[in-house]
């Protein structure tokens, strides 16, 4: 890791963390839409003020649950402009990322069946593919989080943080090749890394602010990091980052970035702007 970090960790104050997205997107024609934009479930409880979705102009939405269990909306786009909004206030405790490294990595055949889906390949990480170079390099590590750790040490030296290479479509194989990317791309190649290592890896999208971190900070932005399964629960990695953070709120998990995007457009449309807020 870039910062070292002890398992135990002094703890911090609570806090209250604002958060906010504003979107504007245009349509040519009525077009059905996805929306998943909201604070997730699992946080629900931490909402001071809860972070309702604002559509303008005003349609309905047909709230669901997906089979990752991500809130999601349904709506029909107008045709024109569409602004989708919202903002709420997050209860943290102010502490950073556990720290665990005595976990351990359970056998394949001991590994509950709800987390075999997150040990094979998709859409935007092909541990198939990857799994000659995975076992060429992580084999030796010890296993458990010692190896996750590993995992996100080698993506996070060996993949360049760059806003202007990557692409809606870049997989975790063209990261590991181009070396360069953004905090989904650095997400996804670990995934698929620790997938080829038989360690169950799921996708997380969400709000990170830049609590006790030094300045210059970036512009703000959703973050994308990622959970795997060790010891008998979900644990947080952050390969981007790679050094526990303060005020981590998730949005959407799945088993990648295809299964959580922040709206999925069954139609032409045209992304005209977008900001984030977290603080």
């Amino acid at each position: 890791m870039d910062t070292p970090a002890s398992a135990q960790a002094p703890p911090s104050h609570p806090i209250e963390i604002q958060v906010g997205f504003d979107v504007v997107l245009r349509f040519p024609a009525p077009t059905p839409l996805i929306v998943t934009l909201g604070v997730h479930a699992s946080r629900a409880g931490d909402l001071v003020e809860p972070d309702l979705l604002q559509v303008e102009p005003p349609v309905s939405l047909h709230p669901y649950v997906d089979s990752f269990g991500n809130h999601c909306q349904r709506l029909v786009a107008p045709a024109g402009p569409l602004r989708l909004h919202g903002h709420g206030l997050v209860a943290d405790s102010g502490r950073p990322d556990p720290v665990l490294p005595a976990l351990p990595q359970q056998p394949v055949e001991e590994l509950p069946e709800d987390t075999l889906l997150f040990l094979l390949a998709s859409r935007f990480c092909e541990s198939d593919l990857l799994a000659p170079i995975a076992w060429s390099r992580f084999e030796a590590t010890p296993g458990g989080w010692g190896r996750v750790q590993a995992i996100c040490d080698f993506v996070h030296q060996h993949v360049r943080f760059d806003y202007n290479r990557s692409s809606p479509t870049k997989s975790a194989l063209q990261t590991f090749e181009s070396r360069e990317g953004v905090c989904r791309d650095f997400a996804h190649l670990a995934i698929a890394l620790c997938r080829c290592m038989n360690i169950p890896a799921r996708y997380c999208t969400g709000y990170l602010s830049d609590i006790e971190v030094p300045p210059p900070h970036t512009a703000m932005d959703f973050h994308a990091w990622f959970e795997a399964y060790l010891g008998d629960g979900w644990h947080v990695f952050d390969p981007r980052n790679n050094t526990p953070r303060i005020g981590r709120v998730l949005m959407a998990r799945g088993r990648d970035a295809a299964d959580v995007a922040l709206t999925t457009s069954f139609g032409p449309s045209e992304l005209v702007s977008f900001q984030v807020w977290t603080a």
